[in-house]
């Protein structure tokens, strides 16, 4: 029998919730950056992010001296592009678009890694791939039929589309460089370690933003959403889906994939009351028909493994 138990119900718990958690990211970053100056919400995200996943981390600190400079540079790289230009671009596109317009954008996130990966790692090219790459930049052209509707000017929720999707690409080198990393280190704590050393790329200009920050004035339900963008979408979600791939075919983990842009959806009506609107259905259910796509070319390589 093998050491992986894809049925167990914890093990898909863990993984669905994982997603789950992940998708929660984009509805509770607008939150963030409606209360708080963008580098000051960041420099909290990945601040309070490092400390939750230290613990895991310290259980895995013997791994941290068989690190080779290569491993150094990648990790420094996550920090750059996965932590710090993930957490900026997002919260100043979050800016300018709605919740939901940055759940379908985000939603692109597998397609965008699947050009990546073709790009710049040799990977084949199917028409799975491809056509879920195809399928990614239609539903957020779709997204264009409706973009005066969901408040500011046509050119500012452009303006902010564009920057949720250099976050998205900033995600993409996180989901690459990572993958290489977890091969022979533990991904948690190679998160906890971009984290870290994320924080002081983050602290001049939060400490430049604070002087226009002023913390009484922040609510409650603003705070409960800084801290769950930390402790939640960046440490609660990594632990949970992490810990879930540890126990579970990749096939399996594959077709949770879905669970993410469905969540960032749902919950940008939910938290943000957002408006249901035709055009967002239809940009949606475009992209996400490219996220099973994906989760198929996923579960297909993984049998031929």
């Amino acid at each position: 029998m093998a050491e992986r138990e894809s049925s167990a119900p914890l093990t898909r718990l863990r993984l669905a919730l994982g997603m789950a958690v992940f998708g929660s990211a984009t509805p509770v970053s607008k939150i963030v950056t409606g209360a708080m100056p963008v580098f000051v919400g960041s420099a909290f995200r990945v601040g309070l992010g490092a400390l939750v996943l230290a613990p895991f981390a310290w259980k895995k600190r013997g791994e941290i001296r068989t690190l080779a400079r290569r491993d150094w540079l990648i990790v420094c790289l996550i920090a750059l592009f996965g932590m710090f230009g993930f957490s900026a671009l997002m919260l100043y596109g979050m800016k300018m678009v709605s919740g939901v317009v940055g759940a379908i954008v985000m939603s692109t996130a597998p397609a965008v890694t699947a050009a990546a990966s073709m790009l710049f790692f040799g990977d084949s090219a199917t028409w799975r791939k491809l056509t879920a790459i195809a399928l990614a930049v239609a539903g957020v052209l779709l997204l264009q039929l409706g973009q005066g509707s969901d408040g500011g000017s046509g050119s500012e929720i452009r303006l902010g589309a564009a920057l949720v999707f250099a976050a998205v690409c900033c995600e993409a080198s996180y989901t690459l460089l990572g993958k290489r990393m977890s091969e022979h280190v533990d991904p948690v704590l190679v998160a906890f370690l971009a984290s870290a050393l994320s924080v002081p790329l983050f602290l001049p200009f939060a400490v430049w933003q604070w002087a226009d920050f002023d913390a009484a004035q922040v609510s409650a339900g603003a705070w409960a959403a800084a801290i769950w963008y930390g402790a939640g979408t960046l440490s609660l979600g990594t632990w949970l889906w992490y810990s879930g791939l540890a126990k579970a075919e990749g096939a399996v983990a594959a077709a949770f994939m879905g669970v993410m842009p469905v969540s960032a959806l749902l919950l940008s009506y939910i938290l943000l009351g957002e408006e249901f609107r035709l055009v967002h259905l239809a940009g949606f259910g475009t992209v996400f028909a490219g996220v099973l796509l994906m989760s198929w070319e996923h579960a297909r390589m993984e049998k031929k493994a």
